[in-house]
């Protein structure tokens, strides 16, 4: 017991007069003292060489003896944390990162650019579910089970329910919004669709459409023409010629496909418009007869148009793109054209 008190009292002394001036010191004297193999754990070891009764007041010379060297160590543990927040000292003086800022993506500048042209001409945003039924994307437009009109289009079915389809164009939206019987009805309907095709440079499994409709009463074939001049002025420019060539559609009759002077040549020819000078943008019509009797609409009162256009296929004229595939594969490369544009 008397050992163990000089052993202890000898390092009482070298531990009060320890005195460190920075990190290194100070862990050289935690190693030395409370470290795994330090003079704390060598001096407790000697406890089993303790007598029975004197063990109780070893014990306590230990704990007090292990608590001055802890305490020491903390008095200085400052000198580690300085060391520290030297180390990872921030200069607030240095320019900081710059973070890159994104952009709206092409397809989605161009539709928010239509839909702003025609809601200055009153027309409202309708919107619809993309899995559609057979009753709002086929059969209400004048497309009755086993109409020739629907091999034009390529469905994608769902195998669960063959009834329901993945829309194959917004005009379902158009069908929504005809049952509701608030007449007269000006929407403008943007949104994505599915075809069942071939991906390639000019044609895709899925793209995007903003397609119009108006009824009313007195609504005439000028009134589409004017409508749809006015937005190729507001897209493409003033100086752009327009044309209209006849066409098919089931729900409009009569129908029509309009043409743009091409952008790129000014109409004398590129590839853009494989020489033609003209560049083929949406169809229209005025709007079946059948389709508003579907929907309970008496077409000797009231009659109207309809225009669908493919948002891929504007934004490929205005801007130039070759590949529809483009749009989809998030090439920043690609996207990063774009900043520019709001």
């Amino acid at each position: 017991m008397q050992d163990l008190q000089h052993k202890i009292a000898a390092h009482e002394a070298d531990i009060n007069a320890f005195s460190p001036s920075n990190a290194a010191e100070l862990e050289a004297y935690r190693i030395q003292y409370l470290g795994t193999k330090g003079i704390v754990k060598e001096i407790f070891g000697a406890m089993k060489d303790v007598p029975g009764p004197q063990k109780k007041e070893a014990g306590q010379l230990l704990n007090a003896f292990k608590m001055l060297a802890e305490a020491r160590y903390e008095a200085f543990a400052h000198l580690q944390n300085d060391n520290k927040s030297t180390e990872a000292k921030i200069d607030f003086s240095l320019p900081g990162t710059s973070i890159p800022t994104g952009t709206r993506h092409p397809l989605r500048v161009v539709e928010n650019k239509i839909v702003s042209i025609f809601e200055k001409l009153g027309f409202s945003v309708a919107t619809g579910p993309e899995v559609e039924d057979d009753w709002h994307n086929f059969t209400s437009l004048n497309m009755p089970e086993n109409h020739t009109a629907r091999d034009m289009q390529d469905t994608f079915y769902v195998a669960s329910n063959p009834d329901w389809v993945l829309r194959t164009h917004t005009s379902s939206v158009q069908a929504r919004m005809l049952e509701k019987g608030e007449l007269p009805l000006r929407v403008i309907c943007p949104g994505r669709v599915y075809r069942n095709e071939t991906i390639s440079a000019r044609a895709h499994c899925f793209f995007h459409q903003c397609e119009g409709l108006y009824i009313d009463k007195g609504v005439s074939f000028a009134d589409l023409k004017q409508t749809l001049f006015h937005f190729v002025s507001e897209m493409f420019g003033p100086d752009t010629k327009l044309r209209f060539r006849q066409s098919y559609f089931p729900f409009t009759e009569p129908s029509a496909e309009m043409d743009i002077s091409c952008t790129v040549c000014g109409g004398s020819g590129c590839n853009l418009c494989k020489h033609t000078g003209w560049v083929e943008i949406l169809g229209c019509g005025m709007v079946h007869p059948n389709m508003l009797r579907n929907f309970g609409i008496d077409p000797e009162v009231y009659s109207g148009f309809a225009f669908g256009m493919g948002v891929e296929r504007i934004t490929q004229i205005k801007y130039q793109v070759n590949d529809l595939r483009l749009y989809s594969q998030n090439d920043v490369r690609f996207l990063k054209q774009f900043e520019a544009i709001e």
